[in-house]
């Protein structure tokens, strides 16, 4: 089965993206999932196991570069 998370990394930084996430969305890369990067969000889509392992990696990698918040979705696509 496949679920997608949908993740927001704050502080928001208006036209620069901070390292915070960049570190987030490279967490979420290096568990070898596409990533959709989107202006207020990103988000990824796979097996179960690796998209709930990619979670745990980009609320870690995010929250270690400075984020003050992680907003995460996580579903199943039907």
């Amino acid at each position: 089965m496949a679920l997608r998370i949908e993740f927001t990394v704050e502080p928001f930084r208006d036209g620069t993206p901070g390292p915070h996430v960049h570190a987030a969305v490279e967490a979420a890369s290096a568990a070898g999932l596409p990533v959709d990067f989107g202006p207020f969000g990103s988000s990824v889509e796979g097996d179960d196991d690796q998209v709930l392992a990619a979670a745990d990696s980009v609320v870690r990698a995010a929250m270690a570069a400075g984020a003050t918040r992680v907003s995460l979705q996580v579903t199943r696509p039907q």
